[in-house]
């Protein structure tokens, strides 16, 4: 069976990528024809990279980025649940991105985005770094804005105003369908 792990790309006390995240795979866990999991970078314990040599190479020395490394390649996909900070994804997300390559090549992966513009950026400069771990990713994205999907920024979605419940079906889908063609 096709496994997806919807990663939630940031750290930050009180953030909102939690709730995103769990919406997304409530959504996902009706699917039957892929199985999905949750992983949090917050629980990774990665520090800022500290591999001495390059993750192109897979000669990795410190326990952390083997575990890591398990963890990941055990997916055929990936949804990136990330906020947009300044225009750009969150530094945790990145540097949990950045400590492996080969893990996360030839796979697929889908975005939902948030932040005041929705986390537009975000999934942007994502994109980008997918391209260069050749992973390929669907083109629709989920964009949650802070203001609009959310009650007083508290971490409560607000369904009825923004939010697509089929627009996440809908990436799931894609990224399912396209990475068993991988």
């Amino acid at each position: 069976m096709i496994k997806i792990a919807i990663i939630i790309g940031s750290t930050r006390p009180g953030r909102n990528g939690e709730t995103i995240a769990r919406w997304v795979y409530e959504i996902a866990k009706q699917r039957n024809d892929a199985a999905f999991e949750l992983i949090d970078i917050a629980n990774s314990n990665l520090p800022l990279l500290d591999e001495p040599k390059p993750p192109l190479f897979g000669k990795y020395v410190k326990s952390h980025t083997w575990g890591w490394s398990r963890k990941i390649a055990a997916f055929d996909g990936y949804v990136f649940v990330t906020p947009g900070y300044n225009q750009a994804t969150s530094g945790a997300l990145k540097n949990a991105i950045d400590f492996l390559y080969r893990e996360w090549n030839n796979k697929m992966a889908g975005f939902a985005g948030y932040g005041m513009s929705g986390g537009t950026r975000a999934v942007e400069n994502l994109r980008l770094n997918m391209g260069e771990l050749a992973v390929a990713d669907v083109r629709a994205e989920d964009n949650i804005s802070l203001h609009i999907d959310f009650e007083n920024f508290n971490g409560s979605l607000s369904r009825g105003k923004g939010l697509c419940h089929a627009g996440s079906g809908c990436r799931l889908e894609w990224c399912v369908e396209d990475s068993a063609g991988s």
